[in-house]
């Protein structure tokens, strides 16, 4: 006997619509409630979705819609700012490539495959508060309006609502000392179309791919010690952005040209990054975080839509296969926070390396040929998070 027959998804970003989807596969049904009056198509930068991504999303169908929108990529190299390469980091050759795609691809694909798999998304419902019974939940929208079911999933992500529902006293979001851009460039300046580049310029990180239409997709984290909301970055022009972006660049190959050749409508801007500090509470009664609303990683691990997929997975696991929600819910945290936990630890290394000064950065050039030759091998580098497989069929215990 599961622990719920129904479910409210708070969140129709990437992890509501996974969530929704592998819940009806568990038998499960539910409805996804999103808080803007539509989609939320044309948001977010470049991302990746690694092997165990793609391997989450196998369990509801939808590997395949993102294999359609993605670019393989079988390697990274790594240069500095003068375009010199310094390292390469290979791919498991036993394992499918990690696909390289826009945010707004990636959430597209996903909300068309969850109508098709006939989950009911519903729009401009922004959750306010929610009560509980011994029956079920009922989430109550701003608009007046109520649902209940009998178990509530806040997918609602890194400022989400859901989590100040289960704790009040949760911690908020911490900036990281790193603006986030991201862009597409008028213009090629790689031609291997399997291979991401890593290269740590003077002043500041910048990484990018070829595209199938010939242009460069990019994204730079640029120093930035002051906390900035995004709001607060887009309240400055783009071209003013793009200014400063190109003094940043100016003596690094290629910087400077994807800068020079990026329309400011093109520009991307996400403010400083963001990360989740530990939560002490993931779930309480009836209700449970997943993605980003749980543990929201930095960008640098390449993994916070992958790792959401896989708590979708498992989430719907446990509340199939155990027979009340307490249980289910502490089953699903057992699972999944020592992992998710381990893979914020690597963003934060990550993180630190993009921030290096004249110094460290002069290090890292000597040194990585080596490292990337020793200890910094692809099996020691992405074997442990890239491996994880999540088995449907096996039976979740408490």
């Amino acid at each position: 006997m599961t622990a719920a027959r129904t479910a409210l998804v708070i969140g129709g970003g990437i992890a509501g619509p996974v969530t929704a989807m592998a819940l009806r596969r568990a038998g499960i049904e539910s409805t996804v409630y999103e808080a803007y009056p539509n989609s939320a198509d044309g948001l977010g930068a470049p991302l990746a979705i690694a092997p165990n991504g793609l391997d989450a999303l196998r369990v509801v169908g939808a590997d395949k819609p993102v294999e359609a929108i993605g670019r393989p990529m079988t390697r990274t190299v790594i240069s500095d700012g003068a375009g010199r390469p310094i390292g390469v980091l290979r791919g498991l050759s036993d394992l499918p490539p990690s696909q390289a795609l826009w945010r707004s691809a990636l959430y597209r694909a996903m909300h068309d495959h969850a109508l098709a798999e006939e989950v009911r998304i519903e729009y401009g419902k922004r959750v306010v508060d929610a009560e509980e019974t011994r029956a079920g939940i009922t989430a109550r929208f701003a608009d007046g309006t109520s649902a209940t079911a009998d178990v509530l999933i806040g997918a609602d992500g890194i400022r989400s609502t859901v989590r100040t529902l289960i704790d009040p006293r949760a911690p908020a979001p911490k900036h990281v000392p790193l603006l986030n851009f991201g862009a597409a460039a008028d213009i090629a300046v790689a031609d291997d179309p399997a291979t991401t580049y890593f290269a740590f310029g003077s002043r500041a990180f910048l990484g990018y791919w070829p595209q199938a239409d010939g242009r460069t997709a990019w994204f730079s984290n640029l120093p930035h010690e002051q906390p900035m909301t995004s709001a607060q970055a887009r309240a400055v022009p783009s071209a003013e952005w793009l200014r400063r972006l190109a003094e940043v660049y100016a003596d690094d190959t290629p910087g400077r040209d994807l800068v020079r050749h990026t329309d400011p409508d093109e520009l991307v801007v996400l403010g400083t990054v963001e990360i989740m500090p530990r939560l002490p509470h993931w779930y309480r009664g009836r209700m449970a975080l997943v993605g980003d609303s749980a543990h929201a990683p930095s960008p640098s691990s390449g993994q916070g839509a992958s790792l959401a997929a896989e708590g979708a997975v498992e989430l719907a696991r446990c509340l199939r296969d155990l027979p009340d929600v307490p249980s289910a819910f502490a089953a699903y945290e057992r699972l999944r926070r020592d992992r998710v936990e381990s893979v914020a630890e690597r963003a934060t290394k990550i993180n630190n390396s993009k921030a290096l000064g004249p110094v460290g950065r002069t290090m890292m050039r000597l040194m990585m040929p080596l490292a990337t030759k020793t200890f910094l091998t692809p099996e020691r580098t992405l074997g442990p998070e890239q491996r994880h497989h999540i088995d449907w069929d096996a039976r979740v215990t408490a």
